[in-house]
């Protein structure tokens, strides 16, 4: 079993895995950056009053905007009148442990559910988006839609590690390669896409299962031309681990042995 996610967010992954009976095997195909500039993020923080909705659509959001306000100097107080909204459990539960409550969080884990939910209650509004330099645009651009003000900062970016490489090769090439590959977001996609190149479309990759955490991932492994054999139901590293589960049961014993 292969486990990409960033090195410091990999072991909740792995030790459900592990619980099953997985042999896992962590190449880290992503790491979480300070974002480019800071200039964006900081004009918000200076001008929290003006905002009436806080949207983290990620843990790594969370953290990147308390650790920037806390070398600023902002306090947690001054995120008080704002209502929060959060994609998933893991982003509520972080915002949470901040001492902040939660308003908003979708039954489905995906920006097209938050927009379904803030569409009529954000018209004259400002918004503050607090995500990855990277991103898809479906919350700004359908909120702006219905009448709302949204200011998009970046608290973070995502990276290649450089030392990952070498040992992405080395575990693609070994006799004993993976049976499943793990995908937890559109940017695990896109780094394994650029270290596999020309191997995704010559049947190399056949014979291992892609597992992805939800549809959004699943679509940008479409879009290399990568199909998910496994999809959770619940965009979390649980729901993962249950699907990855269920897709094992059903294979041949050959197959499932490392599960």
């Amino acid at each position: 079993m292969l486990v990409t996610r960033a090195k410091e967010q990999a072991e909740g992954l792995s030790s459900l895995l592990r619980a099953q009976g997985a042999r896992v095997v962590e190449v880290p195909l992503i790491e979480i950056r300070p974002p480019r500039s800071w200039q964006k993020l900081d004009a918000a923080l200076d001008n929290l009053e003006k905002y009436q909705w806080l949207i983290l659509t990620s843990v790594n959001g969370v953290m990147a905007l308390f650790r920037r306000m806390r070398t600023l100097g902002v306090t947690r107080a001054s995120l008080d009148h704002l209502r929060i909204v959060a994609i998933g459990p893991a982003t509520r539960a972080a915002i949470e442990a901040k001492g902040l409550q939660v308003e908003v969080t979708p039954k489905q884990y995906v920006a097209e559910a938050v927009v379904n939910m803030l569409r009529k209650r954000v018209k004259g509004k400002r918004v503050l988006l607090v995500r990855a330099a990277v991103a898809r645009d479906v919350i700004p651009r359908e909120l702006r839609k219905a009448g709302a003000r949204v200011d998009v900062v970046s608290g973070y970016e995502t990276g290649l590690p450089a030392a990952s490489r070498a040992r992405f090769r080395r575990v693609l090439s070994s006799s004993a390669r993976p049976d499943v590959i793990t995908f937890t977001s559109s940017s695990t996609v896109h780094n394994f896409a650029r270290l596999a190149g020309h191997r995704l479309h010559t049947g190399y990759l056949d014979r291992i299962a892609m597992a992805s955490v939800g549809q959004v991932t699943s679509g940008t492994m479409r879009e290399y031309g990568m199909r998910p054999a496994i999809e959770a139901r619940d965009y979390t590293m649980a729901g993962l681990t249950n699907a990855i589960v269920s897709w094992a049961r059903k294979q041949k014993p050959s197959k499932s042995s490392k599960l």
